[in-house]
């Protein structure tokens, strides 16, 4: 069997999770009052956020360590299986270079793909790798394909402000400045693996707009693979959107999904989005 081996940063549904041969390395969060919390569904989301309200510190994210993708590894080698890992995009995490570390320390070849992306984002790329493989296809086919489409998958959302994206250094402070004007919401992208300043609003229904016009010129949404409404504390907000990839875009296969630990953390409260694959890679 080729094992599907990522991160909890990919918020794979508990169905998703059942499946033969995939499995979670979770990553960590450590709260104001310096406890640790590792990202493994023992927590509810629902009550991370009610966390995340309550203190007046955000916490820390941590990747997984060496050691925990070694386990993972050696585990898939004991039982003859190949493997390919799926991680949360570098340029936000370590967790890429700390499952490159360890697959050094095994005797057995492990294929690392840096999603470029995160939470349904990257659940798009192990859905689709863990598709080929029940369709028969090699390791290193599935590998070639998955470094494709990452490339087209895309995430657009609006954030009730950037402070938590800036306090965790995934934007910069003349960015969170620019997003944060009196009244105005502001519309992020995550492509390529950067977190961007996409766009704004003034209020959340100009910045919902402003939203729905980026996944245009985002490429607009491929219905092959469907699309997930992302909502972090607040799962009313994804009405709206819901609404919209229904009777706008003429999408049937949209689903809702809330957005986990790790990377609430870094988007707040209150934020809402779109996870689609754009039907080019530019």
């Amino acid at each position: 069997m080729i094992r599907i081996i990522t991160d909890s940063a990919a918020d794979l549904t508990a169905r998703e999770l059942e499946q033969p041969g995939v499995v979670v390395v979770p990553m960590a969060i450590t709260f104001e009052d310096g406890t640790s919390q590792e990202d493994d569904g023992s927590m509810t989301k629902d009550e991370f956020f009610v966390r995340l309200a309550s203190d007046s510190k955000l916490p820390r994210t941590s990747q997984p360590s060496p050691a925990a993708f070694i386990e993972a590894f050696t585990d898939a080698a004991d039982a003859g299986d190949e493997m390919i890992v799926i991680t949360v995009a570098q340029k936000l995490s370590g967790t890429y270079q700390c499952a490159t570390m360890a697959a050094g320390d095994v005797d057995v070849p492990v294929h690392i793909i840096d999603s470029e992306t995160a939470t349904q984002g990257e659940a798009v790329i192990v859905r689709e790798a863990l598709r080929l493989r029940d369709q028969g296809f090699t390791a290193a086919e599935i590998v070639d394909a998955l470094e494709s489409l990452k490339k087209r998958v895309r995430i657009v959302a609006v954030v009730d402000s950037l402070k938590h994206l800036q306090k965790g250094g995934r934007v910069s402070a003349a960015v969170a400045l620019v997003g944060g004007a009196l009244g105005i919401k502001p519309v992020i992208s995550l492509y390529d693996g950067a977190v961007k300043l996409a766009g704004k609003g003034r209020g959340r229904p100009g910045a919902l707009v402003a939203m729905f016009k980026q996944i245009d010129e985002m490429g607009g949404v491929d219905a092959d693979y469907g699309c997930t409404v992302l909502y972090s504390d607040d799962k009313g907000m994804a009405g709206p959107v819901n609404h919209y990839l229904h009777q706008n875009l003429k999408l049937n296969d949209v689903h809702v999904s809330q957005i986990g630990a790790t990377i609430g953390t870094h988007v707040g409260p209150r934020a809402v989005g779109v996870v689609f694959v754009s039907q080019n890679a530019e």
